[in-house]
C-alpha cells in the first residue's frame, strides 16, 4: 500500500471517529442539532469538543511515541513507559493531590509536567554519550521503578480516604469532565514533543543497520538520544498530566501498522501518530456507552485490551525464536 493511500485512509478514519466522539455518550446527538439553537449542541460545544481534542492529541503522541521508541531501541515491546516518563508525571499529580492538597487542573498539570521534566533530565544525564540504547533503557527502567514506587509511597500516607479515591481516580486514566483548560495546556506541550519526534525519521532508518554503520555515516547518536527523550518527555508527560495513565497504545499502534509500511521506521510514524488518534478516539466513545450511570475509565479498557495483544505478541517473538 502507498504512503499516501494509507496515510489518507487513516486522516478520513480520525475524521469519522472524531465526529463519532461528538456524538457518542450516554445521550447521543445527532449531527442535525449540530450548529443550532438546539441545546444539545452545548452538550458538544462545551463537554465533548474539548475531549475528542485531547483524544485525538494525545492518542497520536502515545502512538508516535511508541513508533519512535521502538526504532530507536530497536525493540518491539517499546512503549512510552519504559522511559519513566509516565510514571514520573504521574508521581507529580499525586504529589500535588497529597502533599498540597490540590486537584485543581493547573496545579495537577504544572506538578505533573514538573515530575515529568526532572525526569527526562535525569534520563539524559544517566545515558548521555552511552555507546549503546541498553544504557538508555536501563535508566528508563530505573526511572519507571522509582516513579512508580514513590507514587505508592504518597498513596499510603494520603491523610485521608478522599485523598485516595481522588489519586487512584486519577491514575486510572480517563477523559472524562476534561475542559478547555486542559487543551490549552497540553496541547502546545504535546505538539512541541510530536515536532521533536518526527525530527528523528532519518536517524532511525540509519539505525537500522546497526549502531556501528550508523556513526559510520554520520549519526550523531547523542543528538537522536537527546530528541527521544524531550520529545517523548514533552508529549507523554503532557498527556499523562491531563489524563492519568492510558497505556498500551504505543505498544499496539505501531504493530498494527507495521506491516503496511515496511521496513522503514521513518516511514511509521506519521501513520502511528494517527492510528493512536484513531484508537483513542474509537476507545474513548466505547466507553461512554457503558452500561450504568458511570464510565469505565479509559486506562482501565485500553489495559483490557492491550494485555492479550501484548500476550500473542510475546508468543509470536518466542515461535520466531524457535524456528
Amino acid at each position: 500500500m502507498s504512503r499516501i493511500a494509507l496515510n489518507g485512509g487513516l486522516a478520513l478514519l480520525v475524521a469519522l471517529l472524531f465526529a463519532g466522539s461528538l456524538m457518542a455518550g450516554k445521550f447521543w446527538v445527532p449531527p442535525s442539532a449540530w450548529f443550532s439553537p438546539d441545546p444539545r449542541w452545548w452538550i458538544i460545544a462545551e463537554l465533548r469538543l474539548p475531549r475528542a481534542i485531547l483524544g485525538l492529541a494525545i492518542g497520536a503522541a502515545l502512538g508516535l511515541s511508541g513508533a519512535v521508541l521502538q526504532g530507536f531501541l530497536r525493540n518491539p515491546l517499546a512503549d512510552p513507559a519504559v522511559v519513566g516518563v509516565s510514571s514520573s508525571a504521574a508521581l507529580g499529580a499525586v504529589a500535588a493531590i497529597v502533599l498540597l492538597g490540590s486537584s485543581a487542573p493547573l496545579v495537577l498539570f504544572g506538578c505533573a509536567m514538573a515530575a515529568a521534566c526532572g525526569s527526562m533530565l535525569l534520563l539524559a544525564g544517566l545515558a548521555w554519550r552511552a555507546e549503546s540504547a541498553v544504557a538508555f533503557i536501563l535508566a528508563g527502567t530505573v526511572l519507571a521503578s522509582l516513579g512508580a514506587a514513590l507514587t505508592s509511597f504518597l498513596i499510603s500516607i494520603a491523610p485521608n480516604p478522599y485523598a485516595t479515591a481522588e489519586i487512584l481516580d486519577w491514575i486510572m486514566g480517563a477523559l472524562t469532565d476534561r475542559s478547555y483548560a486542559e487543551v490549552q495546556l497540553a496541547l502546545p506541550f504535546i505538539a512541541i514533543g510530536c515536532g521533536l519526534l518526527f525530527l528523528t525519521g532519518r536517524a532511525l532508518d540509519a539505525l537500522t543497520l546497526g549502531e556501528a554503520a550508523a556513526r559510520s555515516m554520520g549519526l550523531r547518536l547523542e543528538r537522536t538520544q537527546l530528541l527521544v527523550v524531550l520529545g517523548t518527555g514533552l508529549a507523554v508527560g503532557a498527556s499523562v498530566a491531563v489524563t492519568g495513565i492510558v497505556g498500551f497504545v504505543g505498544l499496539i499502534v505501531p504493530h498494527l501498522l507495521r506491516p503496511l509500511t515496511g521496513a522503514r521506521p521513518s516511514a511509521l510514524l506519521l501513520p502511528s501518530a494517527l492510528g493512536g488518534a484513531a484508537l483513542l478516539l474509537a476507545a474513548d466513545s466505547l466507553v461512554r456507552l457503558s452500561p450504568g450511570p458511570s464510565e469505565v475509565r479509559l486506562g482501565v479498557a485500553m489495559a483490557l485490551l492491550g494485555t492479550p495483544f501484548f500476550f500473542v505478541l510475546l508468543l509470536k517473538l518466542r515461535r520466531s525464536t524457535w524456528n
